[in-house]
């Protein structure tokens, strides 16, 4: 009840300033955020039993600093990262854009984030994981990891994150790190994942639990990437694919003020691709893999037709940013009802 009045102060300043003191906030003292009631919707998605189909998406909280916070607005799940093995400053700034008239975001933040120990640190205090919270954690390479050594990177994150995720999602959509979509092309994408799981298995078997792997794509994806990805996918039994990540269209926001800046757009434009990459990526799997709907959720209505498209699951982002906590619920709320 208190974000619109807090929203026009939070958007007079620089997006990502605002970003910071709100996750600082959130970080430090979680306990003077009002806990909403979560809304209760059990499923079960890779394995794993959720309260809720309502998430955080990655990028949020980069570095698991505001778990706990986050954890009182009602989320189902939460995905920290996208995380690198060492730190890294990301992107010269400014870097994030934010597009009111159309409700939409554009960043080019480049996986800024304090390195895998840090976040591995953070995700060890925090007491919403520890009483049993799900937590995904988003995996990435750093910017100067040259991309045919990029499964190293990956291996990396993949065998810190392991003891402490529910499950772990592997970032090769962001478009804000050089040649990172260069992993979605079907040759690269098999080396990576058939490496991925591989180590997967070897992990599982010496702690006596399963993680599943979750693949993060782009909406700028064509029929034939989408399928690739799809029977990839299969083969080497990646458990969910999360669609979509944000995109380089600029289509409905190109004469906004901001709307030819570099970078990923998120937000309400991009919903229409992203569900149409999802729907796509449902009739082609017929239920052999999990899929998680993300883009352009900035309604219930949203969230409903992520799971009409074929989603199990959905996350949140941009959203939050114009709506504020109440999406979190209303989301919940519309997906309990059907």
């Amino acid at each position: 009840m208190l974000y619109p009045l807090l929203r026009p102060l939070l958007f007079s300043l620089d997006a990502e300033r605002a970003h910071d003191l709100t996750l600082g906030m959130l970080a430090s003292h979680p306990r003077l955020v009002p806990e909403q009631t979560l809304v209760p919707d059990p499923v079960r998605v890779m394995g794993i039993d959720f309260p809720n189909r309502v998430g955080l998406a990655a990028g949020l909280d980069k570095n698991g600093a505001a778990i706990d916070g986050l954890a009182r607005l009602g989320f189902g799940f939460i995905e920290v990262g996208t995380i690198t093995p060492r730190p890294q400053p990301g992107n010269p700034r400014p870097r994030m854009f934010r597009l009111p008239a159309a409700s939409a975001i554009i960043n080019r933040m480049g996986f800024n984030n304090l390195g895998l120990d840090a976040l591995i640190e953070n995700v060890k205090r925090s007491r919403w994981v520890s009483e049993g919270g799900i937590l995904g954690i988003n995996i990435g390479k750093n910017a100067d990891t040259p991309i045919e050594r990029a499964t190293d990177d990956y291996l990396t994150c993949l065998r810190g994150a392991h003891p402490y995720a529910r499950y772990i999602a592997v970032n090769i959509s962001s478009p804000n790190t050089r040649n990172l979509r260069q992993l979605q092309g079907a040759d690269e994408l098999n080396r990576l994942l058939g490496a991925l799981d591989a180590e997967r298995q070897r992990l599982d078997a010496a702690s006596a639990r399963t993680v599943p792997l979750a693949l993060k794509i782009a909406p700028d994806l064509d029929e034939a990437q989408i399928e690739a990805i799809a029977d990839a996918a299969v083969r080497h039994r990646i458990d969910a694919l999360i669609a979509t990540n944000t995109t380089l269209s600029r289509t409905g926001v190109e004469n906004l003020p901001h709307g030819g800046e570099a970078g990923g757009l998120s937000g309400a434009p991009v919903f229409e691709r992203s569900t149409a990459v999802l729907r796509s990526l449902a009739l082609k799997l017929e239920g052999k893999v999990a899929l998680i709907g993300v883009g352009g959720i900035t309604g219930g209505r949203h969230a409903k037709a992520k799971i009409d498209a074929g989603a199990g699951l959905i996350q949140l982002y941009s959203g939050l940013i114009y709506r504020g906590p109440a999406l979190v619920s209303e989301a919940a709320r519309a997906l309990a009802r059907c």
